[in-house]
């Protein structure tokens, strides 16, 4: 038995090799590819949307609109600063006592994550403006150990704010109605890729438990930074 095994050996190392390469070729075609969707504001929930844009689903239309708005060094802060970047933006107020201190928690567990990926940035928009100046903002910045060449915390003028997140961002509701413009932030985290477009919705206050509906959990939306990176 022996000598057949030593007089067929490359017959059979070839055999072997074909067999491991016919299961590497299978287990490549059924393991599932992983994609990102890319948001249209019909793909949201309606309360996140305006009103203009809700039904719109053309998929290559929709990008985040131009901006301008002061960050926690005073310094302008437009679309062009993220050109050809993958970012992660939020909504918040520094005043904020229930799920902002969370969100800002495990915002900076994000930037410690992606503080050596020049191609990855982070932008928080206040949806309280008119108490959040950049003076405000730099010091909420300190405490929060924030690195400003990857994060710039954001004010402005509150009417831009709200059209920015309801028609672009797609990610805050309405306040009271009895006051224009009123906002009120989602415990979402938004990730935009290179080309403006928003690819993930993800809970900010949750970093690695399971979740139940489309918001993914943060320790997801750090495996996506890196295939939006790759892809």
């Amino acid at each position: 038995m022996l000598d057949f095994f030593k007089q067929y050996r490359i017959f059979f190392i070839g055999l072997f090799l074909l067999c491991a390469f016919i299961m590497f070729l299978f287990y490549n075609a059924l393991k599932p590819t992983k994609k990102l969707p890319i948001y249209t504001p019909a793909m949201v929930n309606p309360e996140m949307v305006d009103t203009l844009v809700q039904h719109k689903n053309n998929k290559l239309e929709h990008k985040i609109a131009a901006f301008d708005f002061l960050n926690q060094n005073n310094q302008k802060i437009t679309e062009k600063d993220y050109e050809n970047t993958i970012y992660v933006a939020d909504f918040f107020f520094t005043t904020c006592k229930t799920i902002c201190p969370i969100m800002t928690d495990n915002m900076v567990k994000i930037q410690e994550v992606i503080k050596d990926m020049p191609d990855v940035k982070i932008l928080s928009f206040s949806v309280t403006p008119e108490i959040d100046t950049p003076e405000v903002l730099r010091a909420y910045a300190n405490e929060k150990g924030v690195i400003d060449e990857k994060w710039n915390m954001v004010t402005g003028d509150k009417k831009d704010i709200y059209y920015l997140a309801r028609q672009s961002f797609l990610a805050v509701k309405t306040g009271s109605p009895d006051e224009m413009y009123d906002m009120v932030h989602t415990e979402n985290f938004i990730l935009v890729d290179k080309n403006g477009r928003i690819r993930g919705f993800y809970d900010g206050t949750n970093f690695d438990k399971e979740t139940s509906d489309d918001t993914k959990n943060l320790k997801q939306l750090i495996e996506d930074i890196h295939w939006l990176r790759d892809n």
